[in-house]
């Protein structure tokens, strides 16, 4: 074993745009070197308070290499109260380098993982399996937050020399699932596997998904697609399986909902970049949707940045109701009103997802229940694109929601009902499985209809007549009832809006 320490003054730094990324010292093996056994270095260092983003440590990795593993460790020392103590993410670029959205990426375990390996024919969760091949490769560190004595750290690189194994051809799952023709589809498009910082294999999210009746979800580790090959076998004709990530950066998440299968999207900028059109392009290009993801969020890093422009849909509903989801649909219905004043045809639908890890987290809770034309990747997408879709805590949850004009017009979730501003309107909610729960209609002036709570049964039937003159837009919530006064309780279920007006 040979040590070494990364002194401040061997660093070097480079700035690209307004990120700023660390460069330290090289770990070198000796060239020529035997044909099997192992070698193995260890560095230490610290990175002090206001360290960037990113911190690399370049490694030489000698020809005739089998595995690659990295193990590190890191202080915690105690801090006050209220200030952020050390957390330190890892990951891995090969001999192909570091370059924003460039192709040496090889995988990201956040603060998941104490060690991890890569090898031509296997890698631990979040790497991907590849060849290991001489050059500089390097280990990415990423100083989410520094203690103010900073973050003391130690790493241990490990060489296995021998023939390498042959890489796997990765198999996906279809893009195409047994449907029933146009109908509605219960989803859930944020979930976390032991690919990330999850708990759960593929196989144990798949099984859930299917008793909490989901007919698809959608694969979102963080920061690395290494999971895509893995959902294949899970896939079938009860349960469509899209493959996607979520891009977590420092000023945010998003999740890329459906991109082509081995589409990964890097993270590694901030609103001040400028960055985030480019990767979003990116999503699209490889068929995804972009999806902030829980943009009130109050974790370090979660809370959205980088404004609405790209969004295809928004999350307004992450797990289990929160104060900040509440936030962000009050947000996002001020984003309508916006939208009224100007084309309607702009607005931005919302969806509801759980962001499920690990036991005792529920998978489908929340889900989003999607009109789709079929059970396939782009009816999906295109349903949550237009808009055709509610949000609902569980399966038990049923909505039909429309609006009827005086001559038959008649328009549903996420369209429009074209009626002269002074003609009478009719909005309907038919419900089933919300027991004592109320319905609230929702417009650009705020709420204008509460009913009586529903009975235990759970199922009612709400009308109310408006004006499109009087209501731009209208869209519907369940609550439960409120355990504070005047205070609306919990969501149970809320729709996207339907417009009103020529």
């Amino acid at each position: 074993m040979c040590e070494d320490d990364h002194g401040i003054g061997r660093r070097a730094l480079f700035v690209t745009g307004a990120a700023a990324a660390l460069t330290l010292g090289s770990v070198s093996f000796a060239s020529g070197a035997p044909a099997a056994g192992q070698e193995t270095r260890t560095v230490r260092g610290t990175l002090p308070t206001g360290s960037p983003d990113f911190v690399y440590v370049p490694v030489e990795v000698p020809s005739g290499v089998q595995e690659l593993r990295v193990a590190y460790t890191y202080e915690k020392p105690a801090v006050p109260a209220g200030t952020p103590g050390n957390a330190l993410d890892i990951g891995l670029f090969d001999e192909r380098g570091t370059e924003l959205g460039g192709k040496g990426f090889r995988g990201w375990s956040g603060g998941a993982r104490t060690e991890f390996f890569v090898r031509a024919d296997d890698a631990t969760p979040g790497y991907v399996p590849g060849p290991v091949r001489p050059g500089t490769w390097h280990i990415a560190l990423g100083p989410y937050t520094v203690a103010p004595q900073g973050l003391p750290y130690e790493i241990t690189v490990t060489l296995t020399y021998g023939e390498q194994g042959e890489t796997p051809r990765p198999g996906y799952p279809p893009a195409r699932a047994k449907g029933r023709g146009r109908a509605w589809y219960r989803g859930d498009c944020h979930l976390h596997s032991w690919h990330s910082d999850g708990r759960r294999t593929p196989a144990e999210i798949a099984a859930l998904a299917r008793a909490a009746g989901l007919d698809f979800i959608n694969s979102s580790d963080h920061n690395t697609h290494s999971a895509h090959p893995h959902w294949a076998d899970q896939a079938g004709d009860d349960l469509l399986i899209m493959l996607g990530e979520e891009v977590t950066t420092r000023n945010g998440h998003v999740v890329a909902l459906g991109t082509d299968p081995g589409t990964f999207v890097d993270w590694r900028y901030r609103a001040r970049d400028n960055r985030f059109g480019r990767y979003a392009r990116e999503i699209r290009r490889a068929g995804g949707l972009v999806v902030p993801a829980h943009p009130h969020a109050t974790c370090v890093g979660c809370n959205w940045k980088f404004g609405f422009g790209e969004a295809d849909a928004i999350e307004v509903w992450n797990g289990a109701y929160t104060p900040d989801d509440e936030v962000a649909l009050a947000d996002w219905d001020s984003m309508l009103v916006a939208s009224v004043r100007g084309d309607a045809r702009s607005w931005i639908p919302a969806m509801g997802n759980s962001d499920a890890h690990r036991d005792p987290d529920p998978v489908g809770t929340p889900q989003t229940v999607v009109l789709a034309d079929d059970l396939t990747r782009e009816a999906i997408q295109e349903g949550i694109r237009a808009g055709r879709s509610y949000v609902a805590e569980s399966k038990s949850v049923s909505l039909s929601f429309s609006a009827a004009g005086p001559r038959g017009e008649h328009a549903g979730i996420g369209g429009r009902l074209r009626v002269a501003g002074d003609a009478p309107v009719t909005v309907r909610l038919e419900v089933t499985g919300a027991p004592r729960c109320s319905a609230r209609f929702v417009t650009d002036q705020g709420v204008l209809f509460t009913s009586d709570v529903l009975p235990v049964s759970g199922s009612g039937t709400v009308e109310w007549r408006t004006t499109a003159q009087y209501a731009a837009y209208v869209r519907a919530e369940l609550r439960h009832e409120a355990a504070l006064g005047p205070l609306p309780g919990p969501l149970a279920a809320f729709t996207n809006p339907i417009f009103l007006g020529a």
